[in-house]
């Protein structure tokens, strides 16, 4: 086996696709310190400056109301719950603007599947704050517009329109989880499929929005499912080119529904990331996830196919909510970076460098 997983190793250097019967390979078979050299050398064929980007956003759930009842969820409450909420405009006002005073121009805005509530109550949201703020919006993951759909009995299609003419910039690629539906229907039986999942994204995309795309692994799947889910971004992105990035992050079951369930540790961690970069050969932005690993594995992370340091999240609530709490400001990020040989540069969703740089 070890010699199979250097020839695809071999192959993937060489810019040659692999098979998901090759990523198995990888998983089951191949040494780490292996799969971060073949990775790095991928992400520098691709992105050959020796630079590393971050974008200035805040997480801002306007609402932790949700009917899902995903079990790796510590953030969610009934709805009638003493502590459920639902953000008040002036509430998101004051965040936004505070966002924008620290340099932010973008806010990724997501809730949860709230009973009773349709596009038309999310669209009243965005033209508010289009209305009052000059900044991206990047909101609603494809279960929140699955939701919304269902509520008004609409489709897909017309709801993401109903958003976009209200003032919605791009999705974020939360929901995925592992896009098959046996680990799903165990982990997010109120969730949509991952059929739904990527109906959303292609009409998205069609439509003109760009998305990116997550998956949360070490849980309930087994590695032919994790590449399942990595093979169905692939085979979409193929499709319509619509995805910006890819942010592979593991479950952190503290305070959950599974909290038995073992941490993922850093090993598994890069080790996935590091497949991703090889499996995902049209996807040219892999993300180093800080907020779940800690800065010290997100460094490392730079040298296992991370080209990313994603958002400094200014605020983050649905981790923390599991009792993981990393928070670095865009200096310390910035530190991070530089402590690795590499040169810090703010993007936005696009992956577009400002000519502005603190």
């Amino acid at each position: 086996m070890a010699s199979d997983s250097s020839s695809i190793l071999a192959r993937t250097t060489q810019g040659e696709r692999i098979s998901s019967e090759d990523a198995e390979t990888l998983f089951q078979s191949a040494s780490l310190i292996e799969l971060g050299q073949a990775a790095d050398m991928v992400r520098w064929r691709k992105k050959p400056q020796p630079v590393v980007t971050y974008i200035v956003d805040r997480n801002i759930n306007y609402t932790n109301v949700c009917v899902s009842g995903c079990r790796f969820c510590a953030f969610y409450r009934n709805e009638g719950a003493a502590d459920a909420y639902t953000l008040e405009y002036a509430e998101l006002d004051r965040k936004i603007e505070q966002t924008i005073a620290l340099g932010g121009g973008q806010i990724l805005l997501q809730g949860g599947m709230y009973p009773g509530r349709g596009a038309q109550w999310h669209a009243e949201m965005l033209q508010h704050i289009k209305k009052n703020h000059e900044i991206h919006i990047h909101a609603f993951s494809p279960p929140e517009i699955v939701h919304m759909a269902r509520t008004d009995k609409a489709t897909i299609g017309a709801t993401i329109q109903t958003l976009i003419e209200a003032g919605l910039d791009s999705i974020p690629g939360g929901g995925a989880e592992i896009l098959a539906d046996r680990p799903r229907n165990m982990l997010s039986p109120g969730k949509c499929s991952a059929d739904d999942w990527i109906a959303v994204m292609r009409a998205a995309h069609k439509l003109g929005l760009r998305t990116s795309a997550t998956m949360m692994f070490g849980h309930v799947e087994t590695y032919a499912e994790r590449v399942e889910s990595l093979r169905r971004i692939r085979d979409l992105q193929d499709e319509t080119g619509g995805f910006t990035a890819f942010i592979p992050w593991p479950l952190q079951p503290d305070h959950t529904a599974i909290e038995n369930l073992p941490k993922t540790g850093a090993h598994e961690y890069l080790k996935t990331l590091a497949i991703s970069r090889l499996f995902l050969d049209n996807l040219d932005n892999i993300q180093a996830s800080w907020v779940t690993q800690g800065p010290k594995v997100a460094q490392m992370a730079l040298m296992f196919g991370a080209n990313d340091m994603g958002s400094t999240m200014i605020e983050e609530n649905v981790v923390a909510a599991a009792g993981v709490s990393f928070l670095l400001s865009e200096e310390e990020l910035r530190n991070l970076i530089v402590g690795v040989g590499l040169e810090p540069v703010r993007r936005n969703m696009y992956y577009e460098v400002g000519e502005t740089q603190p």
